[in-house]
């Protein structure tokens, strides 16, 4: 077993986990942005066992998962805004999901830039991580704003009728 490998073990193990318990229980305040901070582990999970086991082909779903995952945020907000503008979550909690990006994609992301050395696979890392701080930040912003606006205070939402 390899560091990468050892590392990635462990971020499944402490981070993914506990945030996929999260997002899979608990009150919808919890679960949209438990759900954001899964996918966005998942992706260094495999960001890091695809180094582990010297697999740059593996690189690729972490790609499609960095750029879904905040999609998929985004839908889920979109869905529940009026529950989360019932019950919003904690502010302190959206921070601390994005402050949590903000350190473990630069943790995970820059050793293996260096490992991966200049080139295509170094780009492809770039591009993951900054899809991955941005579209924790944009999820953020969705779900402050779904909790100020929510669909039934001010009529459906644009785009969604209710006929």
């Amino acid at each position: 077993m390899s560091g990468w490998t050892a590392a990635g073990t462990a971020l499944l193990l402490c981070g993914v986990v506990p945030a996929a318990y999260g997002a899979a229980t608990g009150p919808v305040r919890r679960r949209v942005p438990a759900q954001n901070l899964v996918t966005t582990l998942l992706s260094l999970v495999i960001l890091l066992l695809a180094q582990g086991y010297g697999r740059p082909a593996y690189v690729d779903p972490a790609l499609v998962l960095a750029v879904l995952g905040p999609a998929g945020t985004l839908l889920y907000v979109r869905l529940l805004a009026d529950r989360l503008a019932d019950r919003p979550p904690r502010p302190r909690s959206l921070l601390t999901v994005t402050a949590l990006t903000y350190v473990a994609v630069p943790a995970v992301v820059l050793p293996l830039c260096v490992a991966a050395g200049p080139g295509r696979a170094l780009v492809k890392l770039l591009v993951i991580g900054v899809l991955l701080v941005m579209g924790s930040r944009v999820a953020a912003r969705a779900v402050t704003a779904a909790v100020s606006t929510g669909h039934g205070r001010t009529g459906p939402a644009e785009g969604m009728s209710d006929g």
